[in-house]
């Protein structure tokens, strides 16, 4: 299989490989070197004739494209522009349920929430000690062989003082829902004194974490902020080290959805796994959030009209437009992606990446649609305010209650958020080349492999990882950050 048409109303095909010029596919004569991952025409199109892929409207011919030849930024753009008026179309939909074939196993802690990983964490307010608070964890680790717990962790990031309004709240409310994630059994916060982030009103809004499981200071309050860390560490370390994990189901996950260095496999390999698997979950009781809100333009109608109800409907509206209004405000283009590797990859539009993005949100119905820094209120399928940055938006998946994450990619990349990343490949030729990076090949796709097959595969992966049988490669790696996202002023 040379080409892929991936809904018979498209006027291109992607290839599968690298196809020479003058090779003939059935009654097509490909008359450009076509890359891997890039579209063919498969007729003649005039210029100013839309582009269509997915059945979607990718773009439109900036020029006449003959049959055959390379479809791609010299000749097609995008059709995207500023805010737009939405009509709801629900689409009609069924309530899928089905029982769940797989046993799992969590970390039930005292306020009814549920971790997959039983993980030490140092979370400082503000980034002037974060050197400091790396330094604490790596003599505590040094001094333990913490075979009995997952690992402990401390959680850099840049903020938490000269921030202004939104900024500063949004800071304040990740870094309380990271400390509050069930993924730690234990946390140590760490504040500096004179910040913005003020340590005591940070920790009254903690109320809901066991106090057992809950240290605090700042620096500047004591003599030596090492040794006083470490005494605190060994106090958390000893109460979490004795639990164990019991029967969990679905119905106490939270699954976040990203993409990153996407290509033209994207939307016809990794992605429909994690929207088929999106679908499986959310029909065994779980719970899915789908983010990058930039990354849905071009496509967001398609979400709107599978809205529960009118309310969720408005709020979708809402998000889309609020986040182009954001792009307005800073004087910057709506459609300015794709990245130079995506294009390398054969996306061409906005409107094309974001008809791919989607996809892992799979068919179910959307019940909910969550603010920056807030966390999932609704069961199902959620879309989440945010960025498509790879490191903000994983951020604010964990912080919104995400045990987990998984990460389609086609160009690769190594980055793992706090909580357990599963990185999957959308093509062959990037997972062998980097496969210390990637925990699932769904590459196979595009080769031999049906996709209810590769589900099938898949789902078992996700139930051994879930489970604590299987690390991923950021756990193994330790390739753990956060980022978080900013919309305003620096003092």
């Amino acid at each position: 299989m040379k080409l892929i048409r991936i809904n018979q109303t498209d006027n291109v095909a992607v290839a599968v490989d690298k196809i020479d010029r003058g090779i003939r596919i059935d009654d097509l004569e490909v008359i450009d070197e076509i890359p891997m991952g890039h579209k063919v025409a498969l007729k003649d199109i005039r210029e100013g004739e839309d582009i269509v892929k997915y059945a979607q409207v990718i773009g439109v011919a900036s020029k006449d494209i003959r049959k055959g030849e390379h479809v791609h930024s010299h000749n097609m753009h995008t059709k995207l522009s500023g805010e737009l008026e939405y009509s709801f179309n629900q689409v009609s939909y069924t309530d899928s349920k089905a029982q769940s074939p797989y046993k799992l196993y969590g970390y039930r802690r005292n306020n009814g929430k549920v971790g997959i990983r039983n993980e030490l964490w140092l979370i400082p307010t503000v980034g002037c000690i974060s050197s400091i608070c790396k330094d604490i964890i790596s003599r505590f680790k040094n001094s333990h062989d913490l075979k009995d717990i997952d690992g402990a962790y401390t959680y850099s990031h840049q903020y938490g003082c000269s921030q202004m309004g939104d900024d500063q709240e949004d800071t304040i409310k990740v870094l309380r829902n990271i400390a509050a994630h069930p993924n730690a059994g234990a946390v140590l916060v760490v504040g500096l004194g004179c910040e913005n982030n003020q340590l005591e009103p940070f920790i009254e809004g903690l109320k809901d974490i066991d106090p057992k499981r809950l240290r605090y200071f700042n620096c500047q309050d004591v003599d030596d902020e090492v040794s006083v860390a470490l005494d605190y560490l060994d106090e958390l370390y000893e109460t979490m080290r004795h639990d164990r994990r019991e029967p969990i189901e679905f119905r106490d996950l939270v699954i976040g959805l990203e993409c990153g260095g996407s290509d033209g496999f994207s939307g016809i390999s990794g992605n429909p796994l994690l929207g088929r698997a999106s679908d499986r979950i959310i029909s065994y009781g779980g719970n899915v959030i789908l983010s990058e809100v930039p990354e849905m333009f071009g496509a967001e109608h398609l979400l709107m009209n599978r809205a529960k109800d009118r309310k969720v409907f408005e709020q979708i509206v809402d998000m889309i437009n609020r986040y182009k209004q954001y792009f307005i405000d800073n004087r910057q283009v709506v459609y300015e992606n794709p990245s130079p590797g995506n294009k390398a990859g054969g996306i061409t539009t906005l409107e094309e990446k974001s008809c791919g993005c989607i996809q892992k949100g799979g068919t179910s119905i959307i019940n909910g649609v969550i603010d920056y820094g807030d966390t999932i209120k609704e069961t199902g399928l959620n879309l989440l305010y945010g960025p498509g940055n790879d490191l903000s938006s994983t951020t604010a998946l964990g912080s919104a209650g995400a045990q987990i994450l998984l990460f389609t990619t086609g160009r690769g990349t190594p980055y793992g958020s706090f909580v357990p990343t599963v990185k999957v490949a959308t093509n062959s030729l990037v997972y062998n080349k980097k496969r210390s990076w990637f925990d699932y090949n769904a590459g196979t796709i595009l080769e031999d492999v049906s996709l209810e097959q590769a589900c099938d595969d898949f789902m078992k992966k996700l139930a051994a990882v879930i489970n604590g049988e299987e690390k991923t490669r950021n756990e193994e790696k330790e390739y753990k950050e956060i980022a978080i996202f900013k919309r305003g002023v620096i003092l």
